[in-house]
C-alpha cells in the first residue's frame, strides 16, 4: 500500500538556512552576540524573529571562557542557563523576571556592566542612512557603487 501523497506545497531551498522570521509585523531577523569584557564580539548567532533569546543561550554557553555572564531577564532560566552555569563553576548577574515566585538576588552594580553590549549594537547600526545610486550611475562590472553617509545632492 503507498503512502499519501501531501498536497503541502514543497518549502523553497533558498530559505532553509536564512534566519528570517516571519510575525504579523512581517520578516524579522535577531541578532546575539557574545562579547568579552571590553564589548568586543567573540560569537554572533542570527535567529528567527520568533525565536526565544534561549536559543542564543544553547549556542553560545558551552563555548563561554568567562567565568561570569551578564545577561538580561530573557536569560534568567534555571534549567537552561544558572544551573549549566553553576554546575561549570561560573556565575551569572541576571535580574530576575517580575513573575518569578521568589526572585533571585544580583548585584545591581556589576549589571550596570551590560551597556558594554549595548554599545555594541549601537555600532552594528549606522547612524545616518548608508546610500548608494547604482541606478543612476553605470559603475564598471568588477566594482561596486560606494557607500555614502547621509544623503546625496541631486543638483548638478
Amino acid at each position: 500500500m503507498s503512502e499519501p501523497i501531501s498536497t503541502a506545497p514543497a518549502r523553497s531551498k533558498k530559505d532553509e538556512n536564512q534566519a528570517l522570521g516571519r510575525s504579523r509585523g512581517g520578516l524579522s531577523t535577531k541578532i546575539h552576540a557574545l562579547v568579552d569584557a571590553l564589548g568586543k564580539p567573540l560569537a554572533l548567532l542570527l535567529t528567527p524573529g520568533q525565536a526565544h533569546d534561549l536559543v542564543a543561550a544553547d549556542a553560545f554557553l558551552p563555548q563561554m571562557a568567562a567565568d561570569l555572564l551578564i545577561a538580561d531577564r530573557a536569560f534568567d532560566a534555571d534549567r537552561r542557563v544558572l544551573q549549566p552555569l553553576a554546575a561549570v563553576g561560573k556565575s551569572a548577574v541576571i535580574p530576575p523576571r517580575p513573575n518569578r515566585v521568589t526572585p533571585r538576588e544580583f548585584d545591581r552594580d556589576l549589571y550596570k556592566e551590560r551597556h558594554l553590549i549595548e554599545n555594541f549594537f549601537c555600532k552594528l547600526a549606522p547612524s545616518p542612512p548608508a546610500t548608494t545610486r547604482p541606478q543612476q550611475i553605470s559603475w564598471p562590472q568588477s566594482t561596486s557603487p560606494p557607500l555614502q553617509s547621509g544623503s546625496i545632492d541631486d543638483t548638478p
